[in-house]
């Protein structure tokens, strides 16, 4: 125990130090999610509205003080460093003028300057604290990187009270020859440190521990490993290297001995160097198994001054089981790829693989999640559900998109061990207790595959686009080579920027010859044919090694516009239901619906202008839930002006509406072969963009929709020569993928209908994806659609 005395000098010190925190300027505690320690006790927030939480007007706690930035000689560079404050990767943009509204109090820093590689704002030059001739007016904002830094603490993201913490986690091989396949999914456990990368004390490694690093490495679940094979490869490394180390003298008789098992010189030597190069920085690593990072379990860090590190122990050795998605480059034994029973999960408009806004299917209708009480834990057990590994991020807010339809769950709270989100308790709600703002989304840790390093871009004016090319050949024959522009489109252009890490397809394009500006001549692919869901090209349908192009030239290959957002485009079924009915309209007022191509072919043969055609009318109400606004591919110097209806057409085709028999045969269409697009109505805190009258910009602004009322022309489908019966009513928008999507499967939406001759019924609307796949079995009875196109 301390002396009495030296307890009362602490006590008084205390005392003074509370006395003069103002003075030294430290800052006041705060609570608040949103604010972070930075570097020299400032902290740092986004505010203003409206804004997504990625962006807003960027506010510094100083003195115990929030204020704000002046956006005088502010650039990109100094947003770059202010977004790695906030715990983001990197700045997209910035804003100025107040952008998202003026801030309060002191305006921190003016003439804010950074080359944008500073670790801290305060390395930046200013005019110095406090000092500014601003007014809130000028107050500056950020966009940044929907990405964050490794363990960034922040809600909802990995909370850290290590002074030290483990940043990343790698696994290295200590056996095999060659090149590895990836994903590694067996080796010596390394951690990232603040001073480099260390090996990890294997005394007291439990199966806990290797399941949360095979969670961050992006695998599912662990298994044992074969200690006694490393320890015998130990001894041989051991004994090798005491042979070594042996000094000259008098030879030794060697004896025969029983022969053992041979283990290879390539493992001995590395496990050898591995042995010599002795860095271990972290041991007594305990875990309950159900922590999303390694920082979150109790670990203990070897000082700077230890001598001794790891006595009697070795490196821990940890290996993981990868998912089905990912078990085939591995060699793995394929696992069952669905769990078991009707309750599953899914994952809805993430730009990368392993992340989205989480669905679940229940009674036969996937619903979305409340984010209330949503947290790692339960983010984790949809990631593992998913065949991913634990969950970087528990995302709230919508931050993926709102979906429609019914919420199922609210309020989950998972212990992290659980096999299935539903087995987590949770609490069944109404519409009323939660809104789709509030949807749940996740992302989720992935193994590293290497797809990345097979594919490039080269010419374009940004990263973001550009000439395609990839990687071909096996080991000591591998080269460059481009894809042949043939039949190349926006869903091969989806799983190429998605392989790139660049986010979605803008444009896949068939001729490049503005980005003839590489060495690279040689066409190496040929025939891509992709679903759009595949990770990397390697896995789309093409020619194989045999190369066939319809027009040949370098002129003549596969280019992408990638970009970070997308549109996502979704059709209110419920409307349909409910205005859909039948007119017979006289063929004296069809005359420009004629012209336009929106009546049935015999129509032409029909006795003008006596007589009428049975029209089946609906509404068709379609919202933009994406996170980029739905815009026409062709520019507006392309547009058609139709004098019929007083507006520009700015698609050739953009909706199709059909009628269809049971076992899929088409009966009747819809000839909607051009379209306005505008913005009709859109949520509160959004303003609408586009209007179609006086030749204006056109267009779905995100959280707006279009609608096309019942009693517009060529709102309907031509049903004059259909016999009566049972039928299925579809709507398929964007059909032909002419504008990228961040999602096409939800583009179909199917009806029951039962017509009589003279009345129609309409019932069970619902987007082609809202149903189990067994339900949407029962509903069509045949082999028909599963996105937006016929198969």
């Amino acid at each position: 125990m301390r002396p009495v005395s030296v307890w009362q000098w602490s006590l008084w010190g205390l005392l003074l130090c509370l006395l003069c925190s103002s003075c030294l300027g430290s800052p006041s505690p705060s609570t608040a999610p949103e604010k972070r320690a930075g570097s020299q006790g400032l902290r740092f927030r986004l505010a203003g509205f409206p804004r997504k939480p990625f962006e807003g007007r960027v506010e510094i706690q100083r003195a115990g003080e929030w204020g704000t930035i002046c956006d005088d000689d502010f650039t990109l560079q100094a947003a770059h460093v202010l977004c790695r404050e906030l715990g983001f990767t990197e700045a997209t943009g910035w804003t100025h003028s107040a952008k998202y509204g003026p801030g309060t109090g002191r305006i921190w820093l003016d003439n804010l300057s950074c080359s944008g590689t500073e670790r801290s704002v305060t390395e930046c030059a200013s005019r110095g604290w406090g000092n500014s001739d601003c007014t809130h007016d000028e107050d500056a904002g950020v966009i940044c990187k929907d990405e964050r830094l490794p363990g960034f603490s922040d809600s909802n993201v990995i909370e850290v009270e290590h002074h030290l913490q483990v940043e990343e986690v790698r696994l290295r091989p200590a056996v095999g020859r060659g090149r590895r396949p990836l994903p590694v999914t067996e080796g010596l456990v390394e951690v990232r440190l603040p001073d480099g990368w260390s090996q990890v004390c294997d005394k007291g490694w439990s199966a806990h521990n290797s399941h949360v690093v095979c969670g961050m490495l992006g695998f599912p679940s662990e298994k044992r490993v074969n200690v006694a094979f490393y320890r015998k490869l130990r001894k041989r490394a051991a004994k090798a290297s005491a042979r070594r180390s042996k000094p000259l003298g008098r030879p030794i008789t060697k004896l025969k001995a029983k022969p053992k098992p041979r283990v290879g010189r390539g493992p001995i030597k590395r496990l050898l160097a591995q042995r010599q190069q002795h860095s271990f920085g972290l041991h007594g690593v305990a875990c309950m198994g159900t922590e999303a990072h390694l920082s979150l379990c109790s670990l203990e860090f070897y000082r700077a001054n230890d001598t001794t590190r790891c006595p009697g122990g070795a490196p821990a050795v940890v290996s993981c089981v990868p998912s089905p998605l990912y078990a085939a480059s591995s060699g793995q034994k394929k696992q069952q790829s669905k769990p078991q029973g009707e309750a599953r999960v899914r994952l809805k408009g993430g730009v990368h693989p392993g992340e989205g806004r989480v669905e679940v299917l229940k009674a036969g209708t996937w619903g979305t999640v409340c984010d209330r009480k949503w947290d790692l834990q339960a983010a984790s057990v949809v990631c593992r559900e998913l065949g991913f590994g634990s969950a970087r991020e528990a995302l709230s807010g919508a931050r993926m998109g709102q979906g429609m339809g019914a919420i199922h769950l609210s309020e989950v709270r998972c212990s992290g061990q659980e096999p299935s989100l539903w087995k987590c308790p949770h609490r069944n709600i109404t519409a009323e207790d939660c809104s789709h703002s509030q949807d749940a989304g996740v992302r989720c840790n992935l193994p590293y595959t290497g797809v990345e390093t097979k594919i490039r871009l080269s010419g374009g004016r940004s990263r973001h686009e550009g000439r395609v090319e990839v990687q071909t050949g096996g080991p000591g024959s591998l080269r460059w080579g481009l894809i042949c522009g043939d039949d190349w489109g926006t869903l091969e252009a989806m799983v190429a920027c998605r392989q790139l890490g660049l986010g979605y397809a803008n444009h896949g394009l068939q001729e490049t010859w503005y980005w003839d500006s590489g060495n690279i001549t040689e066409v190496v692919m040929s025939g891509v044919h992709c679903t759009g869901t595949e990770l990397s090209l390697d896995q789309c349908a093409h020619h194989g090694t045999h190369v066939a192009c319809k027009r040949t030239g370098s002129h003549f290959t596969a280019g992408v516009i990638c970009s970070e957002t997308a549109s996502d485009l979704l059709l209110h079924s419920a409307l349909v239901q409910e205005t859909a009915y039948i007119e017979d309209r006289p063929l004296h007022m069809l005359y420009c619906a004629a012209e336009e191509n929106c009546l049935a072919s015999s129509a032409r043969s029909a006795n003008w202008p006596y007589g009428h055609r049975r029209l089946l009318r609906f509404s068709s109400q379609i919202h933009n839930l994406g996170r980029a606004d739905f815009r026409p591919k062709a520019g507006r110097h392309s547009w058609v002006w139709h004098e019929c209806h007083g507006h520009y057409h700015s698609m050739d085709i953009f909706t199709h509406y059909d009628i269809l028999t049971p076992n899929g045969t088409k009966v009747a269409e819809g000839h909607k072969a051009s379209f306005c697009l505008e913005d009709t109505e859109c949520q509160e805190d959004v303003s609408k963009r586009y209007e179609c009258a006086n030749f204006g910009e056109q267009g779905i602004t995100v959280g707006c929709w279009d609608l096309y009322r019942h009693d517009i022309d060529c709102q309907w489908i031509d049903i004059t020569d259909v016999k009566p019966g049972n039928y299925i009513l579809q709507v398929v928008i964007n059909p032909n993928f002419e504008v990228a999507e961040s999602d096409f499967t939800n583009n179909a939406m199917k009806c029951n209908c039962k017509y009589d001759g003279h009345r129609i019924w309409v019932h069970n609307c619902h987007i082609g994806d809202a149903f189990s796949e067994e339900a949407n079995r029962r509903f069509e009875r045949y082999p028909g659609q599963t996105s937006n196109q016929i198969i």
